[in-house]
């Protein structure tokens, strides 16, 4: 259930849209909703359409269509690389085998000790920089050579 906190919340965002266009706030409910659990489960998704008068599909549709909503519990440190065209031809793919390879989990999985959740990603809009990843949707890396990558994962897992 929704709880009180979240409900306001949730207020919040919708009041910044007009009466006839809550739906607008879906996004918002969507980020409201992944920060309390930690990823966005097709049970919240509904209630999230519920209370915002829309169809469950639209909700889950916004959902899977961005990556920065996680659809399962992920790791501490999600790790999105960008595999798409100008990261691959600079070594977005190799980027990729080499995390695969160091935190021993492929594509899409997270690490037996919680710590990483390894995912491919669209365009970060860093094509210059490539290759290119984003740290929990929040933090972007250039130019990730496999140095730089091990210091990434062994700087985050000193931290923790």
């Amino acid at each position: 259930m929704i709880t009180d906190a979240m409900r306001t919340l949730f207020d919040r965002e919708v009041a910044k849209y007009p009466a006839d266009q809550r739906q607008s706030a879906v996004m918002a409910c969507l980020a409201i909703v992944q920060k309390e659990d930690g990823f966005v489960s097709r049970d919240r998704e509904n209630q999230i359409a519920d209370y915002l008068g829309m169809p469950p599909i639209a909700v889950h549709e916004v959902t899977t269509f961005y990556n920065m909503y996680n659809q399962q519990p992920v790791g501490k440190y999600k790790l999105n690389v960008c595999t798409n065209l100008p990261c691959q031809l600079r070594d977005g793919y190799t980027a990729l085998h080499h995390l695969e390879k160091k935190l021993g989990i492929h594509m899409g999985e997270t690490t037996p000790d919680g710590m990483f959740t390894l995912q491919q990603s669209e365009c970060l809009g860093a094509c210059a920089d490539s290759p290119v990843m984003l740290v929990n949707d929040r933090t972007m890396c250039s130019f990730m050579s496999a140095e730089k990558l091990d210091q990434l994962v062994d700087g985050l897992r000193n931290a923790s």
